[in-house]
């Protein structure tokens, strides 16, 4: 990681960040079982392996404190963006949202995501958050895999969240960690 820069991400990086790839490939998904009471995952391979590309960002999401998101980018020696984070502080209940975190393919599995959430963390504790939460599909078991590495635990899931969109049929799952000073 000696060959990276990290800072805020300006007006200037949208491009860069709009253009990063932000696919993944899985040999495994999560399948959520539905019970009377209560929600079960499963860890299922999946042959061939699944590839998920989202689809470009639709700018409609937002944050609901009204600041906007924060953004952290992770600059390699060349200058060029390969990886970010966004997030924001919902000042009613204290809480760092994630919002979205993307470290392009080639630059995957050399600590940049878990340094990127490091300091997202680190903002949200100095803005008062207590708790930092985030959402990953079901079938991004590598995401779910790092977060957890993170520190990062299940805290819940809507099996609705997607429904009408390109990702029907995939689970929401939501992630949180303490914030502990």
């Amino acid at each position: 990681m000696s060959d990276l820069a990290y800072r805020v991400a300006g007006p200037a990086d949208q491009s860069a960040v709009a253009a990063l790839d932000d696919s993944f490939t899985t040999e495994y998904v999560y399948e959520v079982a539905a019970g009377d009471v209560g929600f079960g995952l499963r860890l299922v391979a999946v042959d061939p392996p699944l590839v998920k590309v989202f689809p470009a960002d639709d700018e409609s999401e937002g944050d609901d404190s009204g600041g906007g998101p924060h953004e952290i980018v992770a600059v390699d020696a060349d200058g060029t963006i390969c990886g970010y984070i966004a997030v924001a502080v919902e000042e009613w209940n204290r809480r760092l949202v994630v919002h979205q975190v993307t470290v392009a393919p080639a630059h995957r599995g050399r600590g940049i995501g878990g340094e990127l959430m490091r300091r997202a963390l680190a903002h949200g504790r100095e803005r008062g958050a207590r708790t930092a939460w985030l959402e990953v599909t079901s079938v991004n078991v590598p995401a779910v895999r790092a977060y957890r590495r993170m520190g990062f635990r299940l805290c819940g899931l809507d099996t609705t969240l997607y429904t009408g969109t390109e990702s029907e049929g995939e689970t929401a799952l939501f992630m949180a960690k303490p914030l502990d000073r």
